[in-house]
């Protein structure tokens, strides 16, 4: 093995390795396990939500697999139809075309051109994290096995009424041109007004005034509502009032979606153009009329003088038309959620369009019913009630969309407007008895949630019958986000129900939001986003920076955030390689918590992965070309060989028991404290005095050597579904000491406790040398004595099992604890003035005279007692701070709080240390 662990040497071999031979793939025997990617659209990159929930999903994959189950991940990517569509326009738009030059046929020629040269980022980058995915079995929501399945779905619940074509108010994106769904809106608070209008009563008896963040929208009222309740307006319910600008009245109506206590407690009503009016408009029959273009501008709807007028021109034209009239009667200044789309960034509008509908409620009830018996569960289970507080209160879906990229709606028009559903335009023809007559086909395309709804069994092959839709339907686990519950989670149950029989998953694990080290949630306009990639390979400084600030239209943002960066990168990334990031998501992943990315973390489990690596290469520098055990020869098992054969069945029991209840950060906790602890700093500390001793026999050394190779050996097989690479890496070496054989760790089976193998007693006994050592060590560092000088040390009051145990462990002792003398003090005896540490009943005693120089520790002890004081002053007047506690991030806050505590803990150790060494 190399001298040095260096990730970049071993990943992307290990990699190509096992994806050339077909490693990922099934096995083909034991029990089905299937997880199914989330699919990331075509159009991305990994990210660290992506990240983290890949290793979750990898790590229960390569569990699974060598559990010796037959296991399938499921790879593939969705087509993204608006986000796709946007990088192809924006690429025709470079070289001065739209896609209206080429044409519909051209255009999807073109995107499909796109994917097959840029569309694979996300899966190479999937391979950087070692993501063992099937990639034999790779999907794309628009191939020819999930087209059909589209249309099969579609087809069939036209036929049952369970999709229909309305008018209904939709999310509508006035730059794209489409409806979007509410995943694509993204609500942000802003600065804007409140305008308090008034509306003439029709009879001249007075006015109404109402107050709305949109008055351009008032050319659209139909009615105004006040609360059913609410005694300033009960005698006028079912009067009019006159529409200010327009010569239409409006009825006053009472509804209870009226809050008496917002503005004036009068609320303008327009159906066409806001939801909730909409759902009041339905209530109360009133006409809706749409104001708006597809542009967002004003229509042939609203009085000549407003027609063409951008939405935002024509408010400030009509808030200076009321303000002529005497109509305006007050401006306020007002923080409103602003809707705008993800991709575009324009406003949203709610516009009354027509469109293709999924009607829901059929759907939702099994749905409902699946969670309710235990046939899904949530992990954790408070999950299940906020699905099924949406599912409780379903709309129906709007399925069309307005775009070319995507799945075509397999609807076709006559002349007359008639509409025919259908497999093909064929299958149409022939199943209406059309002949010739001339048909179009839909323009509109399916919201890629469609297709993605149908992604547990389309993609093993529905709707055709196939061995591996009957092999690995329904699914094992789901691991997503809590944020698409609604939009994935939920219709993949519903489709599922409806087209399978049986529900596509049997538990949804929903892991939380990677955020940074403040926890803030990582966003390009913050600056606080990391690559995954980057974590892995390392950035230095100047890159980072030009990533960070790459497509930023302010100057100012730019600045800001490059100013940042430098404060928090002085030196850039380093590379910290994949282990390391994987086994950083892993300790970090509890159920359904948002998580902390701190860079101190991973570099922390870099540091582990070294501390692997040097075991290796110790065990490896004593045991290769030697015999460990495997030639036949006697063997001799120490009580150290023994405990940490003990301790390893425990750890095996908790990593298991761990990942089998979807806790990595348990497994990682287990794997790290045996490993670090129990394994390195102890097993192989208390190995070199058998291994060179020239008390120890033959037989001794044997079993020592094969501790040592085979707990290595059963460890990485424990470890390797957290991190892959570095286990494989250093499996290839240590399995034929452990005489096992196999071409990759991967296939090898998952390690399986054996109570037989934990012997009590020599468990009991090593804890005893164990504190017998850490007692010197406390000893040794409280008094701040040299660690390479030996000590005498003392024991009183001790036990005839200690004597029996001091014996049979002196040669650890002295080695370990660099001790110089062990010596027992007979009863009755006085010992000389010493430091002591406790051992059970008895007592470690290190006699101080002659092992410090008094003077110069007490100037130090008082030298850092000062420096201690100063910064908990310091810290204490910043938590007294009204400003900062409030303002700043509660991360930051809670750990300047953790610090106070630590620094108060250290004074009053330390002030009890300088007692000591004064009363010597």
């Amino acid at each position: 093995m190399e001298k040095t662990y260096n990730p970049h040497a071993i990943e992307q071999r290990w990699y190509q390795t096992w994806e050339d031979n077909g490693y990922f793939e099934p096995s083909g025997e034991g029990q089905p396990y299937c997880i199914m990617i989330p699919p990331p659209n075509v159009t991305g990159s990994l990210h660290m939500g992506h990240a983290f929930q890949d290793t979750i999903m990898d790590a229960l994959i390569r569990y699974h697999r060598m559990k010796g189950d037959n296991t399938l991940w499921q790879a593939g990517t969705d087509h993204a139809g608006i986000a796709t569509q946007m990088v192809v326009e924006r690429q025709l738009e470079a070289e001065g075309k739209s896609r209206h030059d080429l044409g519909r046929a051209a255009f999807i020629a073109k995107v499909w051109e796109w994917k097959r040269e840029s569309g694979g980022t996300i899966t190479r980058q999937l391979r950087r994290m070692g993501a063992s995915l099937d990639w034999s079995r790779e999907r794309f929501t628009m191939d020819d096995g999930l087209s059909e399945a589209v249309r099969e779905v579609f087809v069939r619940l036209h036929e049952e009424g369970l999709i229909y074509r309305g008018k209904r108010l939709v999310n509508w994106d006035p730059v794209l041109h489409t409806a979007v769904s509410d995943l694509e809106v993204v609500s942000q608070e802003e600065s804007g007004h409140l305008w308090h209008m008034r509306y003439p009563l029709a009879d001249g008896s007075g006015h109404l005034v109402v107050a709305t963040t949109r008055p351009e929208t008032l050319l659209g009222d139909t009615a105004v509502a006040v609360h059913p309740d609410d005694e300033r307006y009960k005698d006028l319910i079912g009067k009019r009032v006159k529409l200010p600008l327009t010569d239409r009245e409006i009825p006053i109506v009472a509804d209870e979606h009226v809050d008496p206590e917002f503005g004036t407690g009068c609320v303008k009503i327009t159906p066409a153009h806001d939801f909730n009016d909409y759902e009041v408009g339905q209530r109360h029959g009133l006409p809706m009329i749409n104001i708006f273009t597809i542009d967002a501008a004003l229509n042939e709807n609203v009085p000549a003088k407003y027609r063409g007028l951008d939405r935002y021109e024509a408010r400030d034209v009509i808030v200076h038309d009321l303000d002529e009239l005497g109509l305006l009667e007050a401006v306020e200044d007002h923080r409103l959620m602003v809707p705008r789309g993800d991709r575009s960034g324009a406003v949203v509008e709610p516009f009354l369009t027509d469109q293709w509908f999924v009607k829901i409620g059929p759907l939702a009830q099994p749905a409902i019913e699946a969670v309710e018996k235990g046939d899904i569960r949530f992990v954790p289970d408070n999950w299940k009630n906020t699905y099924f507080e949406w599912m409780r209160n379903i709309q129906d879906w709007c399925i069309s969309r307005q775009i070319w990229w995507g799945h075509r709606i397999p609807a076709w028009y006559d002349s007359e407007g008639n509409v025919y559903v259908g497999r093909s335009e064929d299958e149409v023809r022939e199943k209406h008895g059309l002949g010739d007559i001339e048909l179009k086909q839909d323009e509109d395309v399916l919201d890629t949630w469609f297709s993605s709804a149908l992604w547990p069994f389309s993609t093993l092959g529905w709707p055709q019958q196939t061995e591996a839709l009957r092999t690995w339907y329904p699914t094992s686990v789901l691991v997503t986000g809590f944020d698409i519950i609604f939009f994935w989670v939920a219709r993949m149950i519903m489709m599922g129900l409806k087209f399978m029989g049986d529900v596509p998953f049997r538990e949804v694990y929903i892991h939380g939001l990677v955020r940074d080290a403040h926890g803030q949630k990582m966003s390009k306009s913050k600056g606080n986003v990391l690559d995954p990639i980057d974590l892995i390979d390392g950035i230095d400084l100047e890159t980072l920076i030009e990533k960070r600030t790459r497509g930023l239209m302010q100057p100012q943002m730019a600045r800001k955030i490059e100013k940042a960066t430098r404060k928090e990168f002085p030196k850039g990334i380093p590379a910290f390689g994949t282990d390391a990031l994987r086994f950083t998501f892993a300790a970090m992943a509890s159920t359904g918590r948002d998580i902390n990315f701190d860079l101190g973390r991973i570099e922390g489990y870099r540091n582990f992965c070294n501390k692997l690596w040097n075991a290796a290469r110790y065990v490896l520098m004593n045991t290769e070309a030697e015999d460990c055990g495997q030639r036949g020869g006697e063997v001799e098992l120490s009580a150290a060989d023994r405990w940490i054969i003990a301790r390893l069945q425990r750890t095996i029991g908790a990593v298991t028991e761990a990942i089998e209840h979807y806790r990595l950060d348990h497994a990682a906790q287990a794997l790290y404290e045996f490993i670090w602890n129990e394994y390195c700093d102890w097993y192989l500390e208390l190995s070199k005095p058998v291994l060179t001793g020239s008390g120890s026999s033959e037989a001794a050394r044997r079993g020592t050597r094969r501790t040592l190779v085979q707990v290595l050996e059963t460890t990485l097989r424990l470890a390797h579904p957290v991190m892959p690479f570095i286990t494989e890496e250093i499996w290839q070496r240590v399995a034929p000491l452990a005489g096992v054989e196999g071409p990759t760790i991967m296939r090898q089976p998952f390690p399986v406790a054996d109570d037989s193998l934990i012997d009590a007693a020599a468990v009991e006994e090593m804890e005893w040398v164990m504190g017998f050592i850490l007692g010197v060590r406390k000893i040794r560092s409280g008094m701040n004595i040299d660690p390479r000088k030996p000590l005498p040390v003392l024991i009183e009051n001790g036990s005839e099992s200690d004597r029996a145990r001091l014996e049979a462990n002196r040669h650890y002792l002295l080695n370990l604890g660099r001790i110089e003398s062990i010596t027992w003090l007979e009863a009755g005896a006085t010992p000389p003035e010493s430091a002591t540490a406790l051992l059970g009943k008895a007592k470690l005693l290190i006699p101080m005279a002659g092992l410090i120089d008094k003077e110069a520790e007490i100037a130090r002890l008082k030298k850092e007692i000062e420096r201690s004081c100063n910064e908990w002053t310091r810290i204490e007047k910043k938590l007294a701070n009204c400003d900062f506690v409030e303002k700043a991030p509660e991360a930051v806050v809670a750990k300047e709080r953790h610090k106070l505590g630590a620094l108060t803990t250290a004074i009053k150790d330390l002030k009890a240390q300088l007692h000591r060494i004064e009363s010597l």
